[in-house]
């Protein structure tokens, strides 16, 4: 029974990763978690009370996993320089994934404290991580390099997501450019 409620759960939050990917969290909602899973509504609600809920837990579970993809990518690269880039690139790379569609469509929606505290949480981790590349770099303020890098993957996250004139892949290039050479490109 347990394996089956692990099941339905899982259905569950697959079903509204695809929800928050196709039309953000106003599409999160109860009757389409419901219609998406072939469950009751009142089912809906024996596993999650809230959207928020909903929500909380797809942070816990997602986001670690795009963190350790990031991570990876980082750690078989062997100079700073190259870490950057992994740092940019992998980040990018997970811009087509339902997975990181639905964890951006979060981040932009309004939240309660438990989810924002949670995603700040991850944000910071995912900063945290290259914060001592930047600092091998010879930055004199690595974390603030690091805010200030991790605001260049967001504005390009953000532009690939928009469907900008530009492919992704030069999105892509422009922001790992930026990342290790500035404006001076």
């Amino acid at each position: 029974m347990a394996e089956h409620r692990s099941m339905q759960r899982a259905a569950l939050l697959d079903a509204a990763r695809t929800l928050l990917s196709e039309g953000g969290t106003e599409a999160l909602t109860f009757p389409a978690l419901a219609e998406r899973t072939g469950l009751a509504r009142s089912s809906v609600y024996e596993y999650f009370r809230s959207r928020a809920a909903v929500v909380e837990e797809l942070c816990e579970v997602d986001f670690p996993v795009w963190a350790a993809e990031v991570e990876a990518a980082m750690a078989g690269e062997p100079s700073a320089e190259g870490k950057v880039e992994a740092y940019v690139r992998s980040q990018l790379a997970l811009v087509g994934d339902r997975r990181h569609r639905a964890v951006v469509a979060i981040s932009a929606s309004e939240l309660d404290a438990g989810a924002r505290e949670k995603i700040r949480a991850a944000h910071g981790g995912l900063v945290a991580m290259i914060v001592e590349a930047l600092g091998d770099l010879g930055h004199a303020q690595p974390r603030l390099a690091a805010m200030l890098l991790q605001g260049v993957v967001d504005a390009a996250v953000r532009r690939i997501e928009l469907g900008a004139a530009e492919e992704p892949g030069a999105i892509t290039d422009a922001a790992v450019t930026m990342a290790l050479r500035g404006v001076r490109g």
